[in-house]
């Protein structure tokens, strides 16, 4: 087992964020604030600094855990990014089609909420291979 590479671990997150941020304001921010039915005033009336410091602090925990397996098995390239993506799409996007099955929320939302998890973790991984 190689060491974790720290580096890339708190970069991957930074990308992983940097992700949701276009992700949830150019790209998706209107459909998706519509679909999770969320008022302009409740998103002003919360705390940014709360909610942006732990989605980067889970963003962190999930690049620790991908970079500590990168480092468990050092594996090629290619593997990297089949891992990056296999993480997104068959573990987090499954876990949270869970959770919105139960809250009866729409296939709409889901799709945005899943390509972020899945993108998101194509970004982390990239930051893995250019820093190897």
């Amino acid at each position: 087992m190689g060491p974790v590479n720290w580096l890339a671990v708190v970069l991957g997150a930074v990308a992983f964020f940097a992700v949701g941020a276009v992700w949830y304001t150019v790209l998706f921010g209107k459909v998706w604030q519509r679909e999770s039915g969320l008022s302009e005033e409740q998103l002003k009336s919360s705390n940014p600094a709360v909610i942006f410091g732990l989605c980067f602090l889970a963003e962190l925990v999930v690049a620790a855990m991908f970079g500590h397996n990168i480092a468990r098995t050092q594996p090629p390239t290619h593997v990297i990014w089949m891992m990056a993506f296999g993480f997104g799409a068959t573990i987090m996007v499954p876990a949270i089609a869970i959770n919105y099955l139960f809250l009866r929320r729409s296939l709409t939302i889901f799709l945005i909420d899943a390509g972020h998890l899945v993108a998101g973790m194509l970004a982390l991984g990239g930051v893995f291979i250019l820093l190897r």
